[in-house]
């Protein structure tokens, strides 16, 4: 793998040679999860499913109201910092959110079991169609996710795991994205250069990272629900595949 260049404020600090001809082909293609390939249900059905009873519209924007101020939260803030180097700090980090709601402090451990049931991720509409073309174009495919569990069970239960010979999850390595170590890792699982390898996500800093570690970037807009399309053809596009 060649040595990337050192970047000062105004540009690369030795001279650069630009490679001759095309870029090369894009051998691999890494996913993020969370928003790129799947979305969670609403937050609104998930505390209805943790409180386990009727909550009408009214205490339910008081709810979400309450999360949102969390947000701002000192607690809640610090407990978001290097959340998804640990499954700990993963943990610690969503249940002092939902707990800074007084009503949902005694289901946060509840709302926080939902992530991780495979049941309540709910696939993009063109998730299965672009796994299956790039696959079958002989593309490999890897996860590299920010996350504090192994996503394998909820990929299997919506049967999409198959695509995948790669699967790194940040809580295992003890770093997060962008660090360029997780990128490198799963472009020597697939045994391809960084250079063949493409990586698609929905966060511009942690997913468009992986341009420091060599690989090309495509970050996907904002804005899709649950089940809708997520706007994946695009990445055939990128992998030279048309538009499938």
């Amino acid at each position: 793998m060649s040595r990337l260049p050192v970047h000062g404020p105004e540009g690369p600090i030795r001279a650069v040679t630009a490679p001759q001809g095309p870029p090369a082909a894009v051998r691999a293609v890494l996913f993020d999860f969370s928003g790129t390939l799947f979305q969670i249900g609403t937050y609104a059905d998930r505390i209805r499913a943790a409180l386990a009873r009727p909550v009408g519209e009214e205490e339910m924007d008081a709810l979400l109201d309450g999360l949102e101020a969390g947000l701002s939260d000192p607690a809640v803030a610090g407990a978001q910092h290097a959340r998804d180097v640990s499954a700990r700090a993963h943990r610690h980090a969503f249940t002092t959110w939902y707990a800074s709601v007084p009503e949902l402090a005694p289901v946060a451990g509840a709302l926080y079991e939902q992530l991780r049931t495979p049941g309540h991720w709910v696939p993009y509409a063109d998730s299965a169609a672009v796994l299956a073309r790039l696959a079958g174009a002989g593309v490999a495919l890897g996860v590299v996710s920010d996350v504090g569990w192994d996503l394998r069970a909820t990929f299997a239960h919506h049967r999409l795991d198959g695509w995948f010979s790669s699967w790194t999850h940040s809580f295992e390595h003890g770093t997060e994205k962008p660090d360029p170590r997780l990128f490198r890792h799963a472009c020597r699982e697939l045994d391809v250069d960084p250079a063949e390898t493409l990586m698609v996500g929905d966060h511009p800093a942690r997913d468009g990272g992986a341009v420091g570690a060599g690989l090309r970037s495509y970050v996907l807009p904002a804005g899709a629900a649950p089940g809708q399309a997520r706007g994946l053809d695009a990445v055939l596009r990128l992998a030279g595949l048309g538009d499938g």
